[in-house]
C-alpha cells in the first residue's frame, strides 16, 4: 500500500518546481531570535549575511504527513502569486542542509494584531482602526479578485509595523476558488473563534464571504481588545454567535435549515432570542460604524458584505478620518521567546547571532 507522505524528490518538485537546484542554502542568514511557533512551522528574526536586511524566516514542517505537505504547497503556491502592500512579500525560498528542510524568507513586520490587543491599555483608537480595517479590506478585495481564499483570517495573522501598515501573513489554509465555488471544500478551516456560522454548520460550498465573516471578528476585536466569538467547542461557538446576533429565520437567513448541522441544533437554540443585541455590545460606534460591523457579521453568507464594498462604506468618510500611517504610535517590540527546540546547527545550518 503506498504511502500517504510524499517522496522526497515530489516535495521538491511541487514545492519549487524543476529550478529547485538553484535556490540558495539557509546558511546565509544570521538567526537573531526566535519569534514564535505556529501550527505548521518555526519563525525567526534573521538577518541576510550579505544584504544585512532583517528578514522573518519560517521553517516549515515538512514530511510528517499529507496535511503538513498540503499546507506548505498551498502556502509557497499563494505568496509567488500575490503582490500587494498589504500581503506578506515572500522573498525567496531557501533550504536547509537537508533539502527537506524549507524556509521561507519573508519582510519582518515588527508586531502582530493580537500581541498589540493583548499589550495595550487601551484599545485602537476610531482612527487607527479605520486605517487598519481599510488596508485589510483592501487585501481582501486583490485576494478575492485573483480567486483566493484565505480561510485563517485572525488578528495573531495580520502584521503591522511601526507605520500602521498591516501585511496578511500565513497562507497555509489558502486555495484557489472559482465561480460558482467547489461543492465540496472543506469546513474545517479558519480558526474558530473566527469561523462563519455556515461553516460551523456544515457547508462545503463556500467563497470569499468565509473571509469577511473573519474581517468582521477582527473589526470587532480591534475595538474592544477581546475576541467576539472566543467559543470553547463548535457548538459553543455557534451559540455564542446566535446569543449576539439572534437565531436565524427564512427571513434573516434563508435557506439555512438545509445545512447538514443546523436540525442538530434546533432545539438547543429555540429559546435563544431572535433580535441581534450587537450594537448594545459595541457602544463606541456610530450608525455607519454599527452599519459596517453588522453587514460584515451578517449571519446569511450571500448577504455579506465584500472588501469592494468595504473600502467604499461610508464609516471610513466620517470623523474621525483613517489615521496616516506617519501619525501611528510606536508600540514596544515583542519580546523574544525562548527556543525550546533542538541545538541550532542541528536544525538547518544558520549562523547563530544568539540563542
Amino acid at each position: 500500500m503506498p504511502s500517504s507522505t510524499p517522496s522526497l524528490s515530489l516535495s521538491l518538485q511541487d514545492l519549487l518546481g524543476p529550478q529547485s537546484a538553484s535556490y540558495r542554502h539557509v546558511s546565509n542568514y544570521v538567526v537573531m531570535s526566535f519569534i514564535e511557533e505556529g501550527s505548521y512551522g518555526h519563525v525567526f528574526h534573521a538577518r541576510d549575511s550579505y544584504t544585512g536586511d532583517i528578514v522573518a524566516l519560517k521553517k516549515l514542517k515538512l514530511m510528517k504527513d499529507k496535511q503538513e505537505f498540503m499546507v506548505a504547497q498551498r502556502e509557497i503556491k499563494t505568496l509567488k502569486m500575490c503582490y500587494h502592500p498589504n500581503i506578506v512579500n515572500l522573498r525567496e525560498v531557501v533550504f536547509g542542509n537537508d533539502v527537506n528542510q524549507v524556509y521561507l524568507v519573508m519582510d519582518f513586520v515588527e508586531h502582530d494584531l493580537r500581541s498589540l490587543c493583548n499589550n495595550m491599555q487601551e484599545p485602537f483608537l476610531q482612527s487607527e482602526t479605520k486605517t487598519i480595517m481599510l488596508q485589510l479590506a483592501s487585501a481582501m478585495e486583490y485576494l478575492h479578485s485573483n480567486w483566493i481564499l484565505h480561510r485563517d483570517l485572525k488578528t495573531s495573522n495580520v502584521l503591522m509595523n511601526n507605520r500602521g501598515q498591516i501585511k496578511v501573513a500565513d497562507f497555509g489554509f489558502a486555495r484557489l476558488t472559482s465561480n460558482p465555488p467547489p461543492p465540496d471544500l472543506t469546513n474545517y478551516v479558519i480558526t474558530l473563534w473566527y469561523r462563519p456560522p455556515e461553516l460551523l454548520l456544515g457547508a462545503r460550498k463556500y467563497g470569499p464571504e468565509v473571509d469577511m465573516w473573519s474581517v468582521g471578528c477582527i473589526f470587532a476585536e480591534l475595538l474592544t481588545r477581546e475576541a467576539i466569538f472566543p467559543g470553547a467547542s463548535e457548538v459553543d461557538q455557534i451559540l455564542r454567535i446566535f446569543a449576539l446576533l439572534g437565531v436565524p429565520t427564512a427571513a434573516s437567513w434563508p435557506g439555512y435549515r438545509r445545512l447538514p448541522h443546523a436540525k442538530v441544533l434546533t432545539f438547543r437554540i429555540n429559546s435563544g432570542t431572535t433580535g441581534s443585541e450587537l450594537e448594545s455590545e459595541f457602544p463606541m460606534l456610530t450608525n455607519q460604524g454599527f452599519d459596517l460591523l453588522s453587514r460584515l457579521l451578517c449571519l446569511d453568507p450571500a448577504r455579506r458584505i465584500t472588501g469592494e464594498e468595504v473600502l467604499a462604506h461610508e464609516y471610513f468618510k466620517e470623523e474621525p478620518m483613517p489615521k496616516r500611517g506617519e501619525k501611528f504610535p510606536t508600540f514596544p517590540r515583542r519580546p523574544a521567546k525562548q527556543w525550546k527546540g533542538p541545538p541550532l546547527d542541528s536544525l538547518s545550518g544558520l549562523s547563530p547571532l544568539f540563542f
